[in-house]
């Protein structure tokens, strides 16, 4: 009997009586076996879950402490310690604190030393904090990341909770392996970022306002709290709130909607949704400003010399939004950055300027299991055609078509970090098959959810460049993306590793993409940028995300293409010889 169906509530038809054509011993075995089962049950589900969960965390610890910081995790911990030592605000101004505080959180436990009189920016920041004072990089990134990784698991949690509410158990469980077995949450869970943590907290505030539904009461000012954990976390989700409000006033109409309402009934009923729903965003502000006034109650704020002037209708939804005035320059420093065109990308073996707006979908379908792309597309089918699931739909499924949305509009070449949200929510939503408790759903859904599993379990521990089996598998997503998709600076432990397992004494010319310091790992390598092409002989080491964004006909490109490759690290780092 697959596992969804034993841990699903036993139906009424299973205890037919012996009338239906069934043996009275048939009768008594088939009542035994579920009266078994409902004994079990009690202990079955929880350790399934704990199994899950448990599978999950050793996989991100795994990733957690073989691999070194990626560009983005030494500003956050140097801006957390900041917070912990001088209580200042002025670092990494262009994403709140919460996130940073979380990973604070971790740092607490550690003894780590920070230069009162540093004067540089955040970049210099990271590597002071990480290399320059005497700390140990490899301890203080491991209990920055432990924070995180709990956090992380705690969501899953939600998604389990929140499946469950909808289709029972055997949905919760579902639901809970999708999550706990993407390649994608792995990874990015097991990192010092804020892309998990604000996902996760939007998909909490959205499950608490499917069950204000029900209690408004209780599980709106949660909802609350939790928008407004989101909102403290990443400036992306600003583009949230008004779907979430929306949600928090149609929770409150369905919960206190009677039948025969008159006119002035449905008038008041609307202007009482409408006053939750501003209850809902009260709160999320003042969650806030809490987390600002916990680092630095101390005004006035300096606005940094970095902040651009942001105008039209950007510029007006900063002025008036009531946050601290740290939070309007973190939003204007966002609006400079993600909606700037002189980047660019790389996809499909295609280098590209400005932003594309299907780089997000493509990217996605890259990195994302076919199983779990099956489940997603099943699921979100079943929420909009199956009458009883046709209420969650809208929380579902709405915001995450309008944070995708929002998302092809910038210029967002980076990585499916940007898009976490759809392995949170449309997990949920697969669980919806389930609905029809049918041999064949529970089958499909059991064998989908076990090509998930090996399909990850496969890239273990090389879960940031993954890719599913159609586009190659890991070892060739360097061929189709860049940068947190397959390459984030995060091997260069294993790179100098490598140098001292197969390479000694080689002479080494490296172009690494990241926030590390090889020399701190014992690499002793130039950079073959600054040196003439014909002084460049030996091991050619290049970053993939350098390789990918090599100029056409520039000097890395000549290098690359005069050298022969003959090793990889973490399917990141591209080992040449060149002769």
């Amino acid at each position: 009997m697959p596992l969804f169906m034993a841990i699903r509530r036993t139906a009424p038809a299973a205890t037919a009586p012996a009338s239906d054509g069934l043996a009275p011993a048939a009768v008594g075995s088939l009542r035994s076996r579920i009266e078994v089962l409902r004994r079990h049950r009690r202990w079955l589900l929880p350790l399934v879950v704990a199994v899950l969960l448990g599978q999950m965390a050793a996989a991100m610890i795994t990733t957690a402490v073989q691999q070194t910081p990626t560009i983005d995790e030494p500003v956050y911990v140097g801006t957390a310690e900041v917070y912990l030592a001088q209580r200042d605000l002025r670092f990494n101004p262009e994403h709140p604190p919460l996130g940073k505080l979380i990973i604070a959180s971790g740092l607490a436990f550690t003894d780590v030393h920070l230069d009162p009189d540093f004067t540089g920016d955040q970049t210099a920041l990271g590597r002071h904090v990480l290399y320059e004072s005497g700390n140990d990089p490899w301890r203080v990134m491991l209990f920055a990341r432990l924070p995180m990784i709990a956090l992380t698991l705690l969501f899953g949690l939600v998604v389990f909770a929140f499946a469950r509410d909808l289709v029972g158990a055997a949905g919760g469980v579902a639901a809970l392996a999708l999550y706990a077995f993407s390649p994608d949450v792995i990874a990015h869970g097991s990192l010092a970022t804020l892309d998990v943590p604000a996902a996760g907290f939007l998909l909490t505030s959205v499950w608490l306002l499917r069950r204000a539904r029900g209690q408004p009461l209780r599980y709106l000012p949660l909802a609350g709290l939790a928008l407004g954990a989101a909102l403290a976390t990443r400036m992306n989700t600003l583009a949230a709130a008004p779907v979430l409000l929306l949600l928090a006033a149609v929770s409150y109409w369905s919960a206190r909607r009677t039948p025969g309402l008159d006119r002035r009934g449905t008038l008041r009923l609307i202007a009482y949704s409408a006053l939750a729903a501003a209850g809902v965003a009260l709160v999320a502000v003042a969650v806030v400003w809490a987390t600002y006034l916990a680092v630095d109650p101390r005004p006035p704020w300096t606005t940094p010399r970095n902040v651009p002037d942001i105008r039209g209708k950007r510029g007006l939804v900063t002025a008036w939004l009531p946050v601290p005035e740290p939070y309007r320059d973190g939003m204007r420093i966002q609006f400079g950055i993600e909606y700037s065109t002189k980047g660019g990308g790389f996809l499909f073996g295609r280098r590209y300027f400005g932003s594309l707006w299907y780089y997000l979908p493509a990217a996605v379908l890259v990195k994302t299991p076919l199983g779990m792309l099956a489940l997603w597309a099943a699921g979100a089918v079943t929420l909009l055609t199956a009458r009883r699931l046709r209420p969650a739909a809208p929380y579902l499924l709405l915001l995450p078509a309008v944070l995708l949305a929002v998302l092809l509009d910038g210029s967002r070449g980076f990585g499916v970090r940007y898009a976490i949200f759809l392995p949170m929510f449309l997990a949920v939503a697969a669980a919806g098959v389930l609905i029809h408790r049918t041999w064949w759903a529970y089958g499909m859904t059991a064998a989908l959810v076990v090509f998930v599993a090996v399909s990850s379990l496969r890239t273990f521990p090389y879960y940031l460049p993954y890719s599913n089996e159609a586009f190659g598998g890991p070892s060739k997503t360097r061929q189709h993306l860049h940068d947190s998709n397959v390459d984030w600076g995060q091997d260069l432990g294993r790179l100098a590793e490598r140098l001292r397992q197969r390479y000694p004494d080689e002479r080494v010319w490296l172009g690494y993409k990241g926030s590390g310091v090889p020399s701190y790992y014992g690499i002793d390598a130039r950079d073959p940028l600054r040196a003439k092409p014909e002084e460049v002989r030996g091991l050619l080491l290049v970053s993939n995300s350098a390789v990918a964004k090599a100029e056409p006909g520039g000097p890395l490109e000549a290098l690359i293409e005069s050298s022969r490759p003959i090793d990889e690290v973490g399917h990141s780092i591209t080992i040449f010889r060149r002769d």
